[in-house]
């Protein structure tokens, strides 16, 4: 599938279960892991996520795109598009689409915690992802002073 047969079947989906006609670009990116499609607000676009078709079908990837066309047509109408609102649950619930999208296996990339925090009072070990400056926190559990440590790549868990 190319993305004039993807502009096809949006223009498609978008007639028979919304009523109304999608007049703007829907496109796959081939870049789109952790989520299925996007809708842009200033452009009004859509993309959709390559992978997730090719993982999961044809089936997931029609809800994914009820999901982004709730989007695009409650926000043409000046009506609440955001995942909060009211208005895009039920639309979303009364033409079948998903809330969420399914995981990709190959997205699943979890960092290794690089940085250990450890108090110098009670010796609580705190773990994390990203360089902070310890002198801006204190232990949670008796207020002590944290010393960073950096770990090795070996250690990571």
């Amino acid at each position: 599938m190319d993305d004039r047969q993807l502009q096809q079947w949006v223009e498609h989906i978008s007639l028979t279960s919304f009523g109304r006609p999608f007049l703007h670009k829907a496109r796959f990116n081939r870049r789109l892991t952790s989520t299925g499609g996007r809708y842009f607000t200033k452009s009004h676009d859509i993309e959709i996520s390559w992978a997730q078709l090719e993982q999961f079908g044809p089936e997931d990837v029609e809800k994914i795109i009820k999901h982004e066309l709730c989007h695009y047509h409650l926000h043409l109408l000046n009506r609440g598009y955001l995942h909060r609102d009211a208005e895009f649950k039920t639309l979303l619930k009364q033409v079948g689409g998903t809330r969420f999208c399914r995981s990709l296996p190959t997205a699943k990339r979890k960092e290794p915690y690089r940085y250990k925090l450890i108090c110098s009072s009670c010796k609580t070990e705190y773990l994390r992802k990203r360089k902070l400056d310890p002198k801006k926190y204190a232990c949670g559990k008796c207020r002590g002073k944290l010393k960073l440590h950096e770990l090795d790549s070996k250690q990571n868990s």
